[in-house]
């Protein structure tokens, strides 16, 4: 009996010691955007802070700019525990979440408050359970910031600056469908080819938040911002649900809570960044043109059809839910 109680005391005392070192082996994180970019400085503070909050139990190594692969292949490796943590945008993870093309719908959100009101409310929180179907577990929301066009042959100052213009879009049947609409050549294309294709000329225009258009260099190839903030699209931080099911629960709350202590520092670093980069890109020689509110309301009548085809796809009631907290937000201001 002696033997017996001593083998399981060894038992136990290696699975202590087994989960104990579960605990304090580096996470591994990836996104796909490079350090000195807001999203890039704020993963490299998630790990200091997760750090701090776990004791030091949870340590984080960041690998950033698409070191792990592209946004799509780091989601595959998360979903399948091969990588523990992705920082990514929200339109590859609509790919599988139909609900997430929600961020995609055009002039959905009119300020950075809103956003921040609707992310981290009961509609964001919803769609981050739907993760969990897909071995993923949805910690929070970061900022990636209003999308607006750049262009290489005209200043864009209203809907008819767009007509005939090959403009490259995520691969998103929405925006796709929105710049198709607008009067573009709406041409979808990785990421990874865009610089290349707008310094040969085969793209006129593309769009994105001032952030990434600055830290890529498109300034380089490109005259043209028009500030049109036609999409608000943020990114998602996705955990695997293989990961996260060996954490003990003060790993986890660490875990949410460092994501949401740095998402607040990272968010007031990209507002920041977005104001100091906008006068960047002028410096750079860009003409910065903001678009006027009449044209701004123009373009959202336009794209009418479009918002009420893929609210048939994401779900009315999700769409509405999102409407009701927006209008409470615009008359609590």
């Amino acid at each position: 009996m002696k033997i017996v109680r001593t083998i399981a005391a060894a038992v136990a005392a290696a699975c202590l010691a087994a989960s104990a070192m579960a605990q304090t082996k580096p996470l591994r994180l990836g996104h796909g955007i490079a350090e000195e970019h807001p999203l890039g400085q704020g993963a490299i503070q998630f790990a200091k802070i997760l750090e701090k909050r776990s004791g030091g139990k949870l340590t984080m190594k960041v690998y950033a700019a698409t070191q792990l692969g592209s946004e799509a292949q780091m989601i595959a490796a998360v979903r399948g525990g091969v990588q523990d943590l992705v920082i990514t945008s929200t339109a590859p993870v609509a790919t599988m979440i139909k609900e997430y093309l929600l961020f995609d719908l055009p002039f959905l959100l009119q300020s950075e408050q809103e956003a921040d009101a609707l992310l981290d409310g009961p509609v964001g929180t919803k769609l981050l359970a739907l993760a969990q179907p897909k071995n993923m577990v949805g910690l929070c929301y970061w900022e990636n910031g209003f999308r607006q066009v750049t262009n290489s042959r005209n200043e864009i100052k209203d809907m008819a600056g767009l007509s005939g213009l090959k403009l490259r879009v995520m691969q998103n049947p929405v925006y796709i469908d929105a710049f198709k609409t607008l009067g573009a050549n709406a041409i979808p294309m990785p990421f990874t080819e865009l610089y290349t294709a707008m310094e040969s000329r085969a793209i006129d225009a593309e769009e994105n938040p001032i952030a990434i258009i600055h830290s890529n260099k498109f300034y380089e190839v490109q005259k043209y911002v028009t500030l049109t903030n036609h999409a608000y699209a943020p990114y998602v931080v996705l955990m695997a649900k293989s990961t996260w099911d060996k954490l003990d629960a003060p790993g986890r709350e660490a875990l949410r809570d460092s994501c949401a202590e740095a998402r607040d520092w990272q968010r007031t670093l990209s507002r920041r960044m977005t104001a100091e980069l906008t006068d960047k890109l002028r410096k750079e020689g860009m003409t910065v043109t903001p678009l006027a509110p009449a044209e701004v309301q123009k373009m959202r009548a336009r794209l009418a059809p479009v918002t009420e085809r893929y609210t048939t796809e994401i779900g009315a009631d999700l769409v509405d839910q999102a409407q009701q907290q927006l209008a409470r937000s615009r008359a609590a201001k």
